[in-house]
């Protein structure tokens, strides 16, 4: 069995519907229940999941070590398809996650309340431009590698959910909708959702 230390809603919640995806049994521990998380993970940050003797940081490492461990419809296995699931994986990471990082940052650091709305806003236009170049590429078809969800789909799912603890106005397109609609209707995602509440 995995286990998996998350925060609710963070980015950890798209590693536990992965799981759930490849019919994976997981413990989840919510980080702040543990006094020592430093000595997990020294970064401070979630999702770290333990395999056995193998401790997993990062979220696109994480979610990559598993559906290259496990046989699964997420990520194809080999060729231009490959590179682009990952691909894919990566701008969800390493660009949309960034992106709706910069919410919390300004909500947490920023007293100035003219000063934090120009931030929002301008957190909110880069925000947008990525759900556009979201929507382009969903324009041929209903996820992002093809007709099935993929990892990145369900990472995108998660990241969406954020904007609404902020006064911003995310745009999202309408195929970009539907996508992100059926995704978070998987009982895979729903799942995860109830057991985190569970353990919240």
């Amino acid at each position: 069995m995995y286990t998996l230390y998350f925060l609710p809603d963070a980015c950890s919640l798209a590693t536990q519907v992965i799981l759930n995806e490849l019919d994976q049994p997981v413990e989840i521990i919510h980080q702040q229940s543990v006094a020592n998380f430093s000595v997990i993970n020294p970064v401070g940050t979630v999702p770290v999941l333990i395999d056995g003797d193998v401790v997993k940081t990062e979220g696109a490492a994480v979610i990559l070590y598993l559906l290259n461990k496990h046989q699964n419809a997420l990520l194809p296995t080999s060729g231009e398809a490959y590179e682009r699931g990952v691909e894919n994986i990566m701008f969800a990471n390493a660009t949309m996650h960034p992106a709706y990082s910069r919410l919390f940052f300004i909500a947490q650091y920023i007293a100035d309340e003219s000063v934090k709305q120009l931030a929002f806003e301008a957190a909110t236009a880069a925000i947008n431009h990525l759900w556009q170049v979201v929507e382009n590429k969903l324009t041929m078809q209903p996820y992002l590698s093809g007709n099935k969800p993929s990892a990145a789909d369900i990472m995108l799912a998660v990241y969406s959910r954020w904007g609404a603890s902020f006064p911003v106005q995310i745009s999202l397109g309408k195929n970009t909708q539907k996508m992100l609609s059926a995704v978070q209707a998987l009982p895979s995602f729903q799942l995860a959702l109830a057991n985190e509440q569970a353990h919240t």
